[in-house]
């Protein structure tokens, strides 16, 4: 199984950037997907998730209303618009996949190798 995230990079204040994550070897149109972010010297945290189908999805407080998870089955790939971006979004960016939408690191059986995004003010 692999997911390859891209799209990271420098982005300003009040900006907008897109990831991406292309999973292969796996069944994706049978796995919830979830984005994670970790800050240096933080613990790495849930930023979205979206259900196999795309009909349910999770957004944590710090970004409701400025991200937005999507995905696109039949071609194994998982998106996050990220737009209003602030300073304290910068950190690495995971995508993960397991077989339900959950909150949580335990929740997901693969891993992509992260983004760095970086958020100038």
């Amino acid at each position: 199984v692999q997911l390859q995230a891209s799209g990271g990079g420098l982005g300003q204040a009040g900006g907008s950037l897109r990831l991406s994550c292309v999973a292969s070897g796996l069944t994706f149109s049978r796995n919830a997907m979830g984005w994670f972010r970790q800050a240096p010297g933080k613990e790495r945290e849930i930023v979205a998730a979206i259900s196999w189908s795309g009909g349910a999805t999770y957004y944590a407080e710090a970004v409701k209303g400025r991200f937005t998870a999507s995905r696109d089955n039949d071609k194994s790939t998982v998106a996050l618009q990220m737009n209003s971006l602030k300073p304290e979004d910068t950190a690495v960016y995971y995508c993960a996949a397991g077989a339900r939408l959950t909150t949580t690191t335990r929740g997901y059986d693969y891993w992509g190798q992260g983004t760095q995004v970086t958020v100038s003010s």
